[in-house]
């Protein structure tokens, strides 16, 4: 099982880089507009009621060019009995008119006014409602959407996020999101377009033959235009969508990394990058612009075309007597509600296309497959574990190839405090990675008291490592929802008692408002050592048994570590504990020490024990002292460790010698 996940994981990797490219970008796809509809589903009520209501629009809508022309025209300003079997049908209008004007008493102009009136209020009352339920249940419906993504991606581990750039998946919870909103809308509102449609031909036909087939000569034209824009346009949305998300990406992080930007001057290289990605993605926006503004043109000039052919033979038809003036008014109403639709798929097409894309790419995020693997039955874990923890040849790597560890064992006693050290890459981080179960591993590698981590749900399992990282987060909010974390089960009193432990307690008062105090973004107005109490304060309101310290302290000053001590002795006290540094003067007090180097164990002691075998450790702590990098150390100790004459390259300045001739021979290497 361990190895079909393993072979999962790494061919799902070798996806990442083509996260966008294994799009299909079909125009229209049936399926996925089917399955965004079961997320309307719970406001179905609400969305049924827009489609009603639209109906109720467009019949009204029909309506009043009849009671123009039938009633008022025909039937009150210019009746022509003559002409009676070429009337337009009144659908009960002109009952209904004479009825008002012998209800209210009214003269029957009068009344057919009042009645006209009284249509154009409802139709409008009536897309006044539909609007409002319309965005409501479309708005509902992408919220529920929006949430569903951004909890599909708050489960997506943590291999997902080292190939799959954050600017692109940003992009599909927002703009895409966006997207989907015009394609709900835009879809009932098409339905609705063609219920007056298909009236209004039947009704057309009814009156003359003659006259209507003119007046749908215009209609090829718009379904030609229709189908040759969709050819044009597909090519341009997929290209937009691709280059919105670059513009995405460099922005976010461009904007993650601003300091280096600016320390390193590189604002203007940087800006001609971005205006490069930008003017790529102008150029098909406009691409998109020209076309839609042409076939937006056309769309309007169909239905004045249709009016002048109507005009033209309808005039001899009334000339002649075939037609009334009523007639033709009406048809010079109907044609445009005729056209209407027509222009209207065109335009869907338009937003269907945008709106396909986006779908595509939220759906793609939704079903990528990759999922940190959970246990069916999970073990249930005691009320508070020992704290015991042991890796067996563990080996792991995040890519095929680049071994990370290799075969580590080893072996924490409950409540023993242990020290890893070794140079940057060589698996330290990646240890408490596959503790707190960021990535997935083989069965029966890991295990806390005696139990296989893949065996325990990875959100229980956390709730009992509490992890201080390098680089602490700070979220929006106050400093009490910081330390928190909004968590019902701590109290403010916790928080409180957590802050005083850690020391953090001392400039919490200081601020503003002092628990209560809105903190800037990124924490930005709380310095590196405060933001690192924080952190320790968040830890220990939890309340975990296994603490892990990775480089918790090398942000703070010496002045701010010596505070410290005292809280980091009481937050480790009773707690297994693993503290992951560079300063050896800060980890001197650990039970053991454990060096690490390129994925291996190299030694594992207590301080003395490692002084006394003047090994790695001890060449660590005596170049340490004397201001030497520790990577440098690590990088030459295999040369170094052959040197029987230890006390002559420990002196500075030989040292010095003895590094860079070293460091450039493995360069050369």
């Amino acid at each position: 099982m361990a190895e079909a996940r393993a072979e999962k994981s790494e061919a799902a990797g070798t996806k990442y880089s083509a996260f966008d490219q294994h799009l299909t970008h079909r125009a229209v796809n049936v399926r996925m507009f089917l399955r965004l509809l079961r997320w309307t589903k719970p406001y179905r009520i609400t969305l049924g009621a827009s489609v009603v209501l639209l109906i109720v629009g467009a019949l009204i809508a029909v309506a009043i060019p009849l009671l123009l022309g039938r009633v008022i025209v025909d039937e009150i300003l210019a009746p022509s009995p003559e002409q009676s079997e070429h009337i337009l049908p009144d659908f009960g209008l002109v009952e209904l008119t004479h009825w008002i004007s012998n209800f209210f008493n009214l003269e029957l102009l009068f009344a057919a006014i009042l009645f006209y009136i009284t249509l154009v209020l409802t139709q409008s009352f009536a897309s006044l409602a539909q609007s409002l339920t319309l965005t409501s249940g479309a708005l509902k419906t992408l919220r529920d959407l929006r949430v569903d993504l951004f909890a599909s991606l708050e489960r997506k581990p943590a291999s997902f996020y080292d190939h799959v750039a954050v600017g692109r998946v940003m992009t599909r919870v927002t703009n895409d999101i966006e997207n989907l909103y015009n394609l709900i809308t835009s879809f009932i509102q098409i339905v609705a377009d063609f219920v007056p449609f298909f009236i209004i031909i039947g009704v057309m036909f009814h009156l003359s033959a003659s006259l209507t087939t003119v007046a749908l000569t215009v209609l090829p034209i718009a379904i030609v235009a229709t189908v040759v824009f969709r050819l044009i346009i597909t090519k341009f949305f997929r290209l937009i969508r691709d280059s919105v998300s670059s513009l995405n990406q460099y922005l976010q992080e461009d904007l993650m990394g601003i300091e280096v930007v600016q320390l390193s001057g590189r604002q203007e290289q940087n800006i001609a990058e971005y205006t490069a990605y930008n003017r790529e993605n102008r150029k098909h926006e406009f691409g998109a612009i020209n076309y839609e503004v042409l076939f937006e043109s056309l769309n309007t000039s169909l239905p004045s075309i249709a009016t002048a052919l109507i005009i033209w033979y309808g005039g001899g038809e009334v000339v002649q007597e075939s037609i009334s003036i009523g007639v033709l008014i009406t048809f010079t109403y109907f044609v445009s509600m005729l056209i209407t639709p027509i222009s209207g798929v065109g335009q869907f097409f338009n937003t269907l296309f945008r709106s396909m894309a986006s779908g595509e790419r939220i759906f793609q995020a939704l079903d990528w497959e990759e999922q940190l693997h959970e246990p069916a039955n999970p073990a249930t874990l005691p009320t508070r574990l020992r704290g015991e923890v042991q890796f067996r040849n563990v080996s792991f790597t995040y890519k095929k190839g680049n071994k990370v560890l290799d075969d580590v064992s080893f072996h924490i006693n409950p409540g023993e405090k242990l020290a890893i050290v070794g140079p940057t890459g060589s698996g330290k981080s990646t240890l408490i990675r596959l503790l707190a179960r960021f990535y997935d591993i083989e069965d029966e590698m890991v295990f806390v008291d005696g139990i296989d981590v893949n065996s325990i749900s990875s959100k229980d399992l956390r709730k009992r490592v509490g992890v201080v990282l390098q680089d602490f987060h700070i979220f929006s909010g106050t400093v009490y929802d910081n330390i928190s974390l909004n968590n019902p089960e701590i109290s403010k009193e916790r928080v409180e008692w957590a802050a005083r432990v850690v020391n953090a307690d001392q400039y919490i008062h200081k601020l503003p408002d002092g628990y209560n105090t809105e903190l800037a973004e990124r924490g930005h107005n709380l310095s590196q050592g405060q933001q690192q109490l924080l952190a320790f304060a968040r830890v220990l309101a939890a309340n975990p048994e296994i603490l892990v310290l990775d480089e918790a302290t090398s942000s703070i000053d010496t002045g701010t570590e010596l505070i410290i001590q005292d809280g980091l002795k009481k937050l480790t006290e009773g707690r297994t504990s693993i503290i992951i540094a560079h300063r050896l003067q800060t980890i001197q007090e650990c039970d053991r020490i454990l060096v690490l180097h390129r994925g291996k164990v190299c030694e594992i002691g207590t301080h003395d024990e490692l002084i006394a075998q003047k090994g790695i450790y001890y060449t660590l702590h005596e170049l340490q002292f004397q201001d030497v990098d520790i990577a440098d150390a690590f990088a030459t100790s295999e040369d170094l460790k052959q040197r029987s004459d230890r006390s002559r390259w420990l002196h500075q300045d030989d040292a010095d010698d003895l590094m860079g001739g070293l460091a450039a021979r493995d360069l050369s290497s």
